[in-house]
């Protein structure tokens, strides 16, 4: 069970998980039932299970929830036919290959995750789509354009509901980028991270 089992470096996966060219970070727990595919994933970041990830670029500290999809493949907008039988055509024995430039196409738009975001349960991250860090993805949202960095986004489409902090916080928070401290450093300071956000950047903010 998600949650349950001391991590490690070696990231955590779960059963029923297909995991295809993908890189994953240390300290990382895949929930059950996780379909991935050209994916880049963070240190210390986790799925809760039944997540399909495709062509994207996670941060360190995301957190995951049950049935989030990301990078949901396109179908041709442009052609005659939304039907995948003009790119998957030797499925269908029209052709000996493929739309192999169709394909490429899909790859090259990839959804990037910021630091420390939360991505609610069954919310959906279009392809292409930027997140910033700190940002909240609400559950069952469908998110077709970037959220900046720390903001709290809802709804289909999803729309802005608000910050989480100020712009002076969230340029500090952004520079102090504490995600990318170390293991050591984040046990040490680990009482720090239940500070109001403010004590801990006095404590941590250098001008």
């Amino acid at each position: 069970m998600i949650g349950k089992k001391i991590l490690s470096e070696k990231p955590t996966v779960h059963e029923n998980c297909n995991l295809k060219n993908s890189v994953i970070g240390k300290w990382t727990e895949i929930g059950p039932n996780n379909y991935w595919e050209n994916v880049d994933f963070g240190d210390f970041s986790y799925t809760s299970g039944y997540n399909q990830i495709q062509n994207a670029k996670i941060g360190n500290f995301a957190n995951i929830a049950s049935g989030v999809r990301i990078g949901p493949t396109h179908h041709p907008l442009n052609r005659p036919t939304l039907h995948h039988f003009t790119y998957r055509r030797k499925l269908y024995g029209f052709d000996t290959v493929d739309d192999e430039e169709f394909f490429q196409w899909r790859k090259s738009q990839i959804v990037e995750i910021g630091h420390d975001v939360w991505l609610g349960h069954n919310a959906i991250i279009m392809p292409g789509v930027k997140i910033g860090n700190g940002a909240v993805v609400g559950s069952g949202a469908v998110v077709t354009k970037d959220v900046e960095p720390y903001t709290i986004v809802v709804g289909v489409p999803a729309k802005v509901i608000r910050k989480r902090f100020s712009d002076e916080i969230i340029d500090k928070l952004q520079k102090i980028g504490w995600w990318y401290w170390s293991y050591e450093t984040i046990k040490e300071r680990l009482n720090d991270f239940t500070l109001d956000v403010r004590d801990f950047l006095n404590k941590y903010y250098e001008e």
